[in-house]
């Protein structure tokens, strides 16, 4: 991942509603969910939603598409964990600490038991 992309991923978070909705979707997974169940969890009014979503398309960091008269939007976890891989890329470099870097995240129980999961979420 080139540094342009993680500067505008991480600059559009840097705002409070760009960084909620974000979480939001994250949670939700792959199935997403529509711009009017956003606006409704967060309070958001429309015309304020559809301003950060498009910050937060432009970014990379989520994806929209129609179901029908809807529009849906996920998180992009591909790019989420491009993020987080260019930001821990030399994690504790190559020192005798090595081990002292903690996982990104923990496992989830599935990949603790060696389980292959389709799930997006954190599997390290």
């Amino acid at each position: 991942m080139e540094k342009k992309d993680v500067l505008a991923g991480l600059a559009a978070l840097a705002q409070e509603t760009r960084l909620d909705i974000f979480r939001l979707l994250v949670e939700a997974g792959p199935e997403g969910r529509s711009a009017g169940s956003i606006a409704e969890a967060l309070g958001v009014a429309p015309a304020t939603l559809s301003f950060h979503l498009s910050a937060l398309t432009n970014a990379g960091l989520i994806l929209q598409r129609r179901e029908s008269r809807s529009l849906i939007y996920s998180a992009d976890f591909g790019r989420m964990t491009g993020i987080v891989g260019f930001l821990s890329e030399n994690c504790c470099g190559r020192s005798a600490n090595a081990g002292a870097c903690i996982p990104v995240c923990a496992p989830t129980p599935e990949a603790a038991n060696g389980e292959k999961t389709a799930s997006p979420r954190c599997g390290c």
